[in-house]
């Protein structure tokens, strides 16, 4: 695990409602991930796991608290004067649960639309997509559309859609849970070898712990509160 801070939150909250109808999915959440590590955050259903996750991706605005990524604050009980999507784009790689490709797009532009929504043009969008592709061992399926993948080659298609723009810090939310063991596995494997390869920095969300092996740090949330594990 290498020293360099990608992310730091501290004093974390997150809020819904107000007065006697207020729900505190995460209380004072603080921790920090490097360069190529690799971060699982276990816990039950409702535990505030996807809270968490969506305010550290900037999809969902905290209560208090304060982020900082690559040394620079996101977020101080505010957002620090910043382009909150166009930094999202720039900097954070999402891989959700459900793959969420677009079904009329092949395997290479459903990484290309990344790269172009970015302001890369169509030609160097493709050949990142196919060099991401190749990466990711599925260059051979570059012409397919998702339904005729398989769940994990959906799977991968997608996180190289989180890797199409290099952000230094990919989020998984539930990356294997729609997978058997074994593809489950291999995509846990697959995001261990992009840490250390690419000195990214990976945060998991998962509730299995079959697919943590090799992981750096391991927090459990519950009630909103985090625990460290290892």
């Amino acid at each position: 695990m290498a020293n360099n801070e990608i992310l730091r939150v501290e004093g974390l909250r997150k809020t819904f409602g107000h007065g006697a109808e207020a729900v505190t999915a995460i209380r004072d959440v603080s921790f920090s991930v490097g360069q190529g590590e690799l971060m699982a955050l276990l816990g039950p259903s409702g535990s505030g796991k996807s809270t968490l996750l969506l305010s550290i991706s900037l999809i969902l605005e905290p209560t208090t608290g304060r982020i900082v990524m690559n040394g620079k604050t996101i977020y101080d009980n505010a957002w620090a004067g910043i382009d909150v999507r166009r930094f999202r784009r720039e900097n954070i790689g999402f891989i959700f649960q459900g793959h969420n490709l677009i079904p009329f797009l092949n395997a290479r532009d459903n990484i290309a639309i990344a790269l172009e929504i970015n302001g890369v043009s169509g030609r160097a969008a493709q050949t990142r997509a196919n060099e991401l592709l190749d990466y990711l061992e599925l260059g051979h399926r570059a012409n397919s559309l998702p339904a005729n993948l398989s769940g994990g080659e959906q799977q991968r298609v997608a996180i190289g859609r989180a890797l199409a723009n290099s952000p230094p810090l990919i989020l998984a939310d539930e990356p294997t849970a729609s997978l058997d063991t074994e593809r489950g596995t291999k995509v846990m494997e697959l995001l261990r070898r992009i840490a250390r390869e690419r000195k990214t920095a990976v945060i998991a969300v998962t509730h299995d712990l079959r697919m943590i092996e090799g992981f750096d740090t391991v927090w459990h949330i519950e009630d909103g509160r985090l625990v460290k594990v290892n």
